[in-house]
């Protein structure tokens, strides 16, 4: 099926995106996913139904489908009939006219013309009409699709003060019904705060946003005229296809994904992997769109444009990300759901109490009825989470974190065990060969090495091919893997050749400690051997001790030989050390540990991916450029270990942020609604409450892009 992104706009409430979500299914559509914090719509098409109807079904709703063409600022954009662009806009408007009735609420200020009833009527019938426009029309439409919004309590409470104040003029009781500054304060200020909770939320998505910005710069195409001279051209990076070729000096931004075919340079991938300091590029080395050229200049040749690049595919992964929903958000979900039409049971039930039961006027009664359906926030419980994912997932990003769904941020609280692979995880993975021993004619055991290592993508075989590179290859008749073992292969005499690890040498050699990395046979006969040399790591050292320190057990699970793992364990203070495992092997010993205790596993994302995927959180380490063929939920993208512990910390104090704003969103609701019921608060001031009450929840997730979280 295929998968359709829209971005939508006019989203403000979980609500909101229940609604669209309903309507989505509705059509017959398939793994729906709408988050209304970035506006990301996705969803599986079926053949029944096209695109342009459902984005026109969207618009009906009363949102709108944005599209690439059309980018301007549109927050709070329901499809009203006036023109107004933004909360902003409507609340400088509605200002202009309830300041006036506000006046007498300055001690000190009575101003007796502006108690006139028809004065009143006069200032409020603009600011109602533009509160109708917005909230009214997205009441009615969220109530005609089954799923009312927020809109809908402030419409009712605006429209029962204003229609109780008309009501009183027309029958010659005026000021015994004057309730228009109600009217008019309640849709002002619940604008200003709708604006304020835009622009909070807007914050949250910035570590995105600033990731997306580096996607359009300026490129130095290069082209060539009839005559073969080289010609330079400024393009736009967007217009750039796979195969032309790029200038890119000193200073510059790397315009798209490219191969370096001249030149050397200091690159800064820090956008891609948080890490300022910068890489040496050189000839065939990968660049990705987006990193700065510190110093140096090079030529380079496009290979991946617009969706197909690296940083294309992190937004992608990251957007896919926040629409995903953790477990701790699925009852607050349920809550929304059901939050405004119990908060209009509420508020009737409000008015009738006080009137007939309080002895209260029927005007009291009404204000207080009204402070219910104004104060209350369904929004709150519908913000808590995605707020705070989305800044845990921006952080996360911004610095080589990339996390493929939110549930992996939830789970990251209940890790007790760390699993790591060795080779290329806790050591750097780059081998050099340090002794070897033939028994044949080294040039030909140089040859029949490099012939059958070429075949493997492990580390060690890479090592032994770089250094031994020959053009006299021998040319295989047949070539086979065998998975955490090695390569088997047979030439076109017939003669059978193995490369692998001491797996294979133990029928072959009387040898009874086997400590040689690669054993080579024909023919059923050791030919030789070579052994190869690894660092560890720099950074392991400390983030097992940072692990320990947080009673996070450590655990070595390695392909290698017991006498190499015990090494590496001992020197990094591991826990538990468990070598000489296959892939089948270790995953068996992962469906183990997990069942024991929620458990992390760390590795290549290649050669450990059965392992990865059967852990409780799988991380992977990987070069940038093969981020989008990871099989882990989390990946670390800048080359090592060194940030595993800020995913860790992130993903545990994201869910604490989680569980502080829906603590608030609740308290809140429970504590301000019996308030307003007893009288204790006023309809303008519930308005102004009501609006900081998501401010409060925004800035609450926006401390998670700068508390301590290690």
């Amino acid at each position: 099926m295929e998968k359709v992104n829209l971005k939508v706009e006019g989203m403000s409430c979980t609500n909101c995106a229940l609604t669209i979500d309903k309507y989505l299914k509705s059509e017959g559509l398939q793994n729906v996913k709408v988050n209304f914090i970035g506006g990301d719509v996705s969803f599986e098409m079926n053949e029944t139904i096209t695109q342009q109807k459902i984005e026109k079904g969207i618009n009906s709703l009363g949102y709108r489908v944005k599209h690439e063409n059309n980018d301007h600022d549109d927050h709070g954009h329901h499809g009203g009939f006036l023109p107004f662009k933004s909360h902003l806009q409507r609340f400088w408007f509605c200002i202009v006219f309830t300041a006036p009735l506000m006046l007498h609420m300055i001690p000190g200020i009575h101003i007796h013309a502006l108690m006139n009833p028809y004065l009143q009527l006069a200032l409020t019938i603009p600011v109602y009409i533009v509160g109708m426009d917005f909230f009214g029309r997205s009441a009615i439409k969220s109530l005609l699709s089954g799923i009312p919004n927020m809109n809908v309590l402030i419409a009712l409470g605006s429209s029962a003060a204003f229609g109780y104040s008309l009501y009183g003029l027309i029958v010659g009781k005026a000021n015994d019904y004057l309730f228009f500054e109600t009217a008019c304060t309640t849709i002002t200020l619940v604008y200003l705060g709708n604006w304020m909770e835009d622009a909070s939320i807007e914050k949250t998505q910035a570590a995105l946003k600033s990731l997306a910005k580096s996607q359009k710069v300026m490129a130095n195409m290069i082209a060539f005229d009839e005559h073969h001279h080289e010609q330079i051209f400024q393009v736009e990076s967007t217009a750039l296809h796979v195969g032309d070729l790029v200038l890119i000096r000193n200073g510059e931004h790397v315009p798209m994904d490219c191969k370096v075919l001249w030149g050397e340079a200091n690159v800064n991938e820090a956008i891609i992997t948080g890490e300022s300091v910068p890489i040496e590029k050189k000839i065939k080395d990968q660049l990705i769109g987006g990193s700065i050229l510190e110093s140096g200049t090079i030529k380079a040749q496009v290979t991946a444009v617009g969706e197909d690049t690296v940083l294309s595919n992190i937004l992608k992964l990251v957007k896919e990300a926040q629409t995903e929903k953790p477990p701790v958000q699925q009852m607050a979900d349920r809550i929304s759901a059901i939050f405004v039409p119990t908060v209009v049971s509420l508020a009737l039930l409000t008015l009738a109490i006080n009137y007939f039961f309080a002895d209260k006027s029927f005007g009291d009664s009404l204000l207080r009825s009204i402070a219910v359906l104004v104060i209350s926030c369904p929004c709150a419980m519908g913000l808590a989470t995605p707020a705070a994912v989305a800044v845990g997932l921006g952080r996360a990003a911004k610095n080589g974190i990339l996390f493929k769904n939110a549930r992996s941020l939830e789970i990251f609280k209940d890790i007790k065990q760390v699993v790591f692979d060795k080779t290329g995880t806790l050591t750097t993975g780059k081998f050099k060969i340090e002794d070897f021993n033939s028994e044949i004619e080294v040039d030909e055991f140089k040859r029949i090495a490099y012939s059958l290592e070429k075949y493997s993508n492990h580390p060690v075989a890479k090592a032994i091919v770089s250094e031994w590179k020959i053009k006299d290859e021998i040319r295989w008749a047949s070539v086979e893997e065998v998975k955490g073992v090695g390569i088997k292969s047979k030439d076109k005499e017939g003669n059978n050749f193995f490369a692998g690890s001491y797996l294979i040498a133990s029928s072959f050699t009387q040898e009874q400690d086997y400590k040689h990395n690669i054993y080579i046979l024909k023919n059923d006969k050791l030919i030789g051997w070579i052994d190869v040399a690894d660092e560890i790591r720099p950074e392991s050292k400390q983030v097992i001790a940072l692990l320990k320190s947080k009673n996070i057990k450590t655990i070595l699970l390695s392909g290698d030989r017991e006498e190499k793992s015990q090494k590496v364990g001992e020197q990094l203070g591991i826990d538990e050390v468990v070598a000489q495992q296959t892939p089948e092997q270790k995953l068996e010993k992962i469906a183990a540990y997990t069942a024991i205790a929620p458990t992390a596993m760390v590795g290549d994302g290649i050669n450990d991916a059965p392992a990865l995927a059967k852990a409780t959180v799988g991380i992977s380490l990987s070069d940038a450029s093969q981020v989008a063929m990871q099989s882990a939920q989390v990946v670390l993208m800048n080359h090592g270990l060194k940030h595993l512990p800020l995913a860790l910390g992130l993903g545990k104090h994201t869910y604490l942020t989680i569980k502080g704003n829906l603590f608030w969103a609740f308290a809140y609701n429970i504590v301000a609604i019996p308030v307003a019921a007893l009288g204790f608060l006023s309809p303008t001031f519930g308005a102004l409450v009501m609006g900081l009450s998501d401010v409060v929840l925004a800035i609450n997730s926006l401390w998670l892009n700068f508390k301590k979280v290690i």
